[in-house]
């Protein structure tokens, strides 16, 4: 087992990893930037390494920086958490290179699931279910790519191979506009990804968003934890999650969730993973695989029992899992709302300090934050700030946890998104269970 560990991230997760380590006795080194100096993990670490100025491309992004960070501390393992270099196939292959352990899958395997093309074409060879799409890099020849939007059907997305949160999509509804859309779409694509191959799917008008967590070691075991819907959403970003799927049937779960484990044993991953898709009219199409662990992987915690982060960890120290397939039972139903520091009406960030932060509390309630009284919150990084959590033995009741949670949450001093929750926790829609991927933003009169 590791002595210590480098959490080369910040926040909530940073704060998260660290907990997992205390617990199974593993030092830690928090590495920050010169604007988070004042960070909870940084304050609660065994050691903390300035690792370069506010700009996350001189600190949280800088390679080098965190390497040395781990060598100067005589660290043995490094944890990317999620966001910053977590699904950076040169970082993974870099810390491997200079002595450490990456935790997480290896560099190879996260090259291949960051390219979506490629990710798609290895996930219809391990059997995964995927959207009627063009198999492959849309084309020079515009006949060909007509033909092949014939074939799909309209409406069909265009989207970027090295694209991501929601970046680098376009829908197209007729055959009239679909050579323009391609165009727009690969120079946009090279703009923000300096990649410019674009491929092209079915769109797909009323799915959901559901994913399946998954855990794989080194000696060749591989399990699901069941599923998540993560349909709330806001350009493409997730706002509330929940575990289980609402309407999703037992045997469902098992097919989709057996195939993911398979293709995990097929394809050698190793680690913890999600596997992405857009469910409609009971069938699964995989969009994508984050390869790290999730935001929201709380919820999947509260239902299963299963610490993911320490799982990582073990797995990445060459233990095999410690519990089979057969050991995980899904019990009640669990909720994860986002809370960020942001304009509610405006969305636009608002960062500054906290001058009084109370976090709720109860039976079945859970709080992810590092918010403290007086914290600062900088205007650098992504706004969120905490993640209420809860769980009960069925929808309803953890439908109601969340809203007493919400309705005890305090953090004055900053604008946040709290009350955008409790609406849509109030809302009928939601209350049903299995609203699709539009609802939130035609709720919010964005589309």
């Amino acid at each position: 087992m590791f002595e210590k560990i480098v959490i080369a991230n910040r926040g909530e997760i940073a704060l998260r990893i660290q907990r997992a380590c205390r617990e199974m006795g593993i030092k830690t080194v928090a590495v920050y930037s010169s604007a988070d100096r004042d960070l909870k993990h940084v304050r609660l670490a065994d050691e903390a390494i300035c690792i370069g100025p506010p700009a996350s491309a001189d600190s949280y992004l800088n390679i080098p920086a965190l390497i040395s960070a781990a060598e100067v501390t005589d660290a043995m393992a490094i944890h990317p958490g999620y966001g910053f270099l977590a699904e950076n196939a040169d970082f993974a292959e870099r810390v491997e290179q200079s002595g450490f352990v990456f935790i997480g899958p290896k560099a190879d395997a996260i090259r291949t699931m960051g390219d979506k093309i490629s990710a798609i074409e290895t996930m219809k060879a391990a059997g995964i279910p995927c959207v009627p799409g063009s198999d492959g890099p849309v084309t020079e020849e515009d006949d060909d790519v007509i033909e092949k939007a014939r074939e799909i059907g309209y409406p069909v997305i265009i989207k970027a191979a090295g694209g991501g949160g929601g970046r680098g999509m376009r829908v197209v509804h007729s055959e009239a506009a679909l050579l323009n859309a391609i165009s727009l779409t690969r120079s946009e694509a090279a703009a923000a990804f300096a990649n410019d191959v674009v491929y092209m799917e079915k769109f797909l008008g009323d799915p959901r968003h559901v994913e399946i967590q998954v855990l794989a070691d080194s000696h060749g075991n591989a399990v699901h934890l069941g599923e998540r819907d993560c349909s709330m959403q806001r350009r493409h970003q997730k706002v509330v999650e929940e575990a289980p799927a609402p309407g999703l049937t037992d045997k469902n779960r098992a097919k989709i969730g057996k195939i993911c484990a398979e293709a995990c044993r097929k394809t050698n991953y190793l680690g913890a993973g999600t596997f992405e898709f857009l469910y409609q009219d009971g069938e699964f199409y995989f969009i994508e695989m984050n390869t790290r662990v999730q935001v929201e992987h709380p919820v999947t915690e509260m239902i299963t029992g299963v610490d993911i982060v320490r799982e990582q960890i073990l797995i990445a120290s060459g233990e095999p899992l410690s519990f089979k397939q057969s050991d995980v039972v899904l019990r009640g139903h669990s909720i994860e709302c986002r809370i960020n520091a942001e304009d509610p009406k405006t969305f636009m960030p608002s960062p500054g300090t906290v001058n009084n932060f109370h976090a709720p509390g109860g039976l079945g309630v859970r709080v992810d934050s590092h918010l403290y009284n007086g914290y600062k919150v900088p205007p650098n990084y992504d706004s969120m700030i905490a993640k209420i959590i809860t769980h009960g033995p069925d929808r309803a009741t953890a439908i109601a946890r969340m809203r007493s949670a919400l309705s005890e949450l305090v953090i004055d001093g900053i604008k946040t998104n709290k009350d955008l929750h409790i609406d849509i926790l109030s809302d009928s829609a939601f209350e049903a269970g299995g609203a699709n991927i539009h609802f939130l933003e035609k709720k919010l009169g964005l589309s």
